[in-house]
């Protein structure tokens, strides 16, 4: 029986159009096909096995935990995992990859026999729509399909396979050098069968890839593993057919054990793919910056008065969020969500991010796009009547709307970088109206959103709480690293929310404003928010200090790389949903500015 791991012994593998995620026991617990946000096929990471699941690995005893792989790593600078194990009969490997798309999805895991005799076992347990659906398992011809509804998953082996307990198993025994290959395929159920697979061509055609996409990298400084490795993990979260960018590819991987804060996050934030472009644009991969800006044309088409924070991976508009009552959660977290309520909210910081990255890549010279000045130009109109007014901010709270300050900066950002676009000469608009709406809006967030008395911004207006997305004011260009407000600023969130263990949380849970989310509960100190914390001491020059955090934030990495949304300090483990987007973007933005500041440590 196996039980479901910590966030962090999962690997991750995927084609650009989907993902899953594979246990340290050789497990896939999670896949959703065809793409990222349909309905899983493997759920028992949100579950039991009952769920779905695909464990190949070592033989064990019946009722007994399959064994954890005693090795681990991805092949070179790939998506392509090898899982090794040392057992009393000698050693096997297992890679697992999905091949980039071309054709029906695959996911392809390949037994090596490395030394000695290992008997070896496969368990295939598919279930339909998040392990709900129990599929017709059969054979046609050499094959085996599970059919339910308009799915169908197709098994390629030349091991022997029986079924038991709706359960798909083969066993078999490898010796030195013996590879056998297993290879499941989706298709809708009413085409033709795929084509047969042809595993040891995929492999060598998917290593291919991402050797060639890797050497485009522009950044050869330290921590370049650490760059290169997030910088996958982000192109693995690129849904290829539209350049759209999921913020992680799994839902409902709890904020808190056991806890409520349990979201949806396989869809297309406009905040986190706005700043993913730009940690693209600054290593070199100026394609995957062009379609996403194209992706974003398409997404808000001729209505920028009803941008909204979020879109389905192909620029769908309608997310509806429901609960999946037969999914007991990870570790009993729950509800388990589908869909994401907050695509309805109001959060008026998405223009800034927005407009910062159609700016950015204006002046590092991505081929002009006309329709993307005249969106900015609309931006700004709708900002210029609506900035003035409360909204749900950043963190998406579910509490009543307010002033916040990080939402009134973005604004002010949006102007700001429009302004500049105008004075280039690129395109026309009210230069002087849209200057003076910059320094109105820059006049009230330091009136209104400064406690001078403490010598910090406060998360909202005529608050007393912080909020660390306060640490992006000189990060933004909003004021000068050196002013004294940034200063308090950054040692107030120090003080009031740091971790024991020196991480950040985005801000208080309780205290005289809580509630101000919404939800019952706790979390995780945000690992964006630390990163960020590190960029901030490295601008008000306390390099050292900087180094020492990010490097800190680094070892919280899992074996693979890999990051979650969220620390808990209390348990010491990864929790939020994995990998996660808005926690490797600003890796790699924190070790590009640690570089340029001369703090060359790792």
């Amino acid at each position: 029986m196996h039980v479901a791991g910590r966030i962090e012994d999962y690997a991750l593998i995927g084609d650009m159009q989907t993902a899953a995620l594979v246990c340290r026991d050789g497990t896939v617990e999670w896949l959703c096909l065809p793409r990222f946000d349909s309905h899983a096929v493997f759920a028992s990471l949100l579950g039991t096995e009952e769920h779905g699941f695909w464990r190949l690995g070592p033989a064990s005893p019946t009722g007994s935990e399959p064994p954890a792989a005693d090795r681990r790593r991805y092949r070179g600078d790939s998506l392509v995992l090898e899982s090794e194990w040392d057992t009393p009969r000698g050693t096997v490997r297992v890679i697992d990859f999905m091949p980039p798309r071309d054709g029906a999805p695959q996911l392809v895991r390949i037994v090596e026999g490395v030394s000695g005799r290992v008997p070896m076992r496969s368990s295939l347990r598919m279930r339909f729509s998040y392990g709900w659906v129990v599929p017709w398992v059969h054979r046609v011809d050499t094959r085996t399909v599970a059919v339910a509804g308009p799915d169908s998953v197709w098994l390629d082996t030349e091991a022997d396979t029986y079924g038991k307990d709706l359960t798909t198993y083969s066993d078999f025994t490898v010796g030195p050098g013996d590879r056998i290959a297993f290879t499941i395929s989706w298709q809708p159920s009413h085409n033709e069968p795929p084509a047969l697979p042809e595993p040891e061509v995929a492999l060598e055609a998917t290593e291919a890839f991402w050797r060639e996409w890797v050497e485009q990298c522009t950044y050869h400084g330290p921590y370049r593993d650490a760059v290169v490795r997030s910088l996958i993990t982000l192109k693995a979260l690129t849904y290829a057919p539209t350049g759209g960018i999921v913020a992680a590819p799994t839902t409902s991987l709890p904020e808190e054990i056991g806890g409520v804060r349990n979201w949806d996050y396989r869809f297309t934030w406009l905040r986190d793919a706005a700043i993913t472009l730009s940690s693209l644009l600054r290593t070199g991969y100026r394609e995957e910056a062009r379609a996403w800006r194209e992706w974003l044309l398409r997404a808000v088409a001729g209505d920028p008065e009803n941008l909204q924070i979020m879109y389905g991976i192909a620029g769908e508009r309608e997310l509806a969020e429901a609960e999946l009552t037969w999914l007991p959660g990870y570790e009993n977290s729950q509800p388990v969500r589908v869909g994401n309520g907050a695509a309805g909210q109001v959060q008026l910081d998405v223009y800034g991010e927005v407009t910062e990255a159609l700016h950015l890549a204006h002046m590092t010279g991505l081929a002009r796009n006309d329709y993307a000045s005249i969106l900015q130009l609309k931006l700004i109109g709708y900002l210029e009547d609506h900035w003035d007014e409360p909204d749900e901010g950043i963190w998406e709270v579910r509490g009543p709307r307010r002033h916040f300050v990080h939402s009134k900066v973005m604004a002010w950002v949006a102007v700001d970088r429009t302004v500049k676009l105008i004075e280039s000469g690129d395109v026309d608009g009210p230069l002087d109206r849209w200057r003076e709406l910059r320094d109105e809006i820059h006049r009230e967030v330091c009136e209104k959103g400064y406690d001078a008395e403490r010598n910090t911004f406060t998360q909202s207006y005529g608050s007393k709480e912080l909020d660390a997305s306060l640490l992006l004011i000189p990060q933004m260009g909003f004021l000068p690293p050196d002013d004294k407000r940034v200063i308090g600023t950054i040692e107030a969130i120090q003080r009031e929310l740091s971790t024991p263990d020196g991480f950040v949380m985005r801000y208080p849970t309780a205290g005289e404003d809580a509630g101000v989310d919404g939800l019952e509960g706790d979390e995780g100190a945000f690992l964006a928010c630390s990163f960020w914390l590190a960029d901030d001491l490295a601008m008000i020059g306390r390099v050292d200090e900087a180094r020492k955090l990010f490097e800190k934030l680094l070892a919280l990495r899992n074996d693979l790389g890999l990051l979650s949304e969220e620390w808990d300090s209390r348990n010491q483990r990864l929790v939020g949903n994995f990998p996660q987007a808005f926690s490797h973007v600003p890796l790699i933005d924190t070790a590009l500015r640690l570089t340029a500041s001369g703090a060359y440590g790792g």
